[in-house]
């Protein structure tokens, strides 16, 4: 059961990358870009799709950002200890 579910994920995942590459080329559109707020919906919906099967994957580029971020946060931080 697990070889299928990756491979579904993996279509999923490819699906994905080339609604992502297809921006406003009219050839697949679910939803028009010049509709107001509702137009890049799809391709955030694409974006989370695509995000969501690279983590099924192991592959996490948001904690690449997350861990950058905390790391630069703990470079200010002077640990000192106090003396007995």
């Amino acid at each position: 059961m697990k070889p299928v579910r990756s491979l579904f994920v993996f279509i999923l995942g490819v699906l994905a990358t080339l609604y992502l590459f297809n921006p406003t080329a009219g050839f697949i559109e679910l939803l028009p870009d010049n509709l107001p707020f509702l137009g890049n919906l799809d391709e955030a919906g694409a974006t989370a799709l695509l995000l969501a099967c690279l983590r099924y994957f192991g592959l996490d580029p948001i904690s690449f950002f997350q861990d950058r971020a905390k790391k630069k946060k703990d470079e200010n931080v002077i640990d000192i200890e106090p003396r007995a």
